[in-house]
């Protein structure tokens, strides 16, 4: 019984001409797209972008009415609330004890 023979440089490229060959076979055996599909497939593309370009003036049209509407309201954002300012006492009570617990937390474990 034979053993197994890699194949060498020229029984790969004929291999490979042979699968070239059989890929252009396939092609050329296709048949031709119908002019009117894709007349069809152009109209509908057209169709798409047209009804696409009128969804984004839509919204385009919205945001600037949205916009006239706060501009007319003078819409203003709240103030944020004022941080209460701790004494230099109060600071380090809130810092000591953080870190009592934290020293707390580690001696647990």
């Amino acid at each position: 019984m034979a053993g197994y023979k890699e194949p060498g440089f020229a029984d790969r490229v004929a291999a490979a001409a042979k699968a070239r060959e059989s890929a252009l076979a396939r092609l050329k055996d296709k048949p031709a797209i119908d002019p009117a599909v894709v007349a069809e497939r152009i109209a509908r593309e057209q169709e798409r972008a047209a009804a696409q370009a009128a969804r984004s003036a839509e919204r385009a049209a919205e945001r600037e009415r949205l916009r006239e509407e706060a501009k007319a309201k003078k819409i203003v954002p709240p103030a944020p609330e004022p941080v209460p300012q701790l004494s230099e006492a109060e600071r380090k009570a809130a810092r000591d004890a953080k870190y009592a617990a934290r020293k707390a937390r580690k001696s647990s474990n």
